[in-house]
């Protein structure tokens, strides 16, 4: 108590009320256990067109044993595409070869990314005005594709597959991960 004799009772009153209104945060407590995991591929998918086959296997196979869903009163099948984008990339090239120019076009469907690619080539207008011809650069392109899947247990979890990559998230049960790792190590493109 010596300590607060030297002090006004104004003072005293001040540092009670202020020792009151200190409030103290909750603490965040972890409900579920979500994971995510990701398999670099060795080799990049060589084109639309092999990634294009990976995607829609899965989606007319069903190779993860997923089951159709309602949600919101609307009837989801097991594997859907939720997202996807695909990036063509080209190189302007003079009459000797030398690059002189580079450029990128980004469609939301595969049909939009072939359509984009003839048309990208064929534009004399932008081939005049780079100075040279363009070429389309295979190995630059970029594409995505994400699936939501619905397991039977009821978990949502989606799968993520890019040029160079394969990726799960959201799913808590290891199975998931395990029943899809199997899959994909029977997929000679994914190793």
């Amino acid at each position: 108590m010596k300590a607060y004799t030297d002090m006004s009772k104004g003072a005293l009153r001040q540092l009670k009320t202020t020792a009151k209104e200190v409030k103290y945060m909750a603490d965040f407590a972890q409900r579920t256990n979500i994971k995510s995991a990701v398999r670099k591929l060795v080799n990049p998918l060589t084109d639309v067109n092999a990634f294009n086959a990976i995607v829609q296997s899965i989606i007319l196979n069903n190779p993860f044993g997923c089951v159709s869903y309602m949600n919101s009163g609307v009837n989801h099948p097991p594997v859907e595409k939720s997202k996807e984008a695909y990036t063509a990339k080209f190189v302007y090239q003079n009459a000797e070869a030398k690059r002189i120019g580079s450029g990128s076009e980004s469609y939301n469907t595969i049909a939009g990314f072939n359509a984009g690619i003839a048309a990208m080539l064929s534009n004399a207008a932008n081939n005049t005005a780079h100075g040279g011809s363009a070429v389309h650069d295979v190995e630059g392109d970029t594409f995505s594709a994400t699936l939501k899947c619905h397991d039977p247990d009821g978990e949502l979890y989606f799968v993520n597959f890019s040029r160079q990559q394969v990726a799960i998230s959201s799913y808590e049960d290891d199975s998931i991960r395990t029943r899809i790792e199997t899959w994909a190590d029977g997929v000679p493109a994914l190793a």
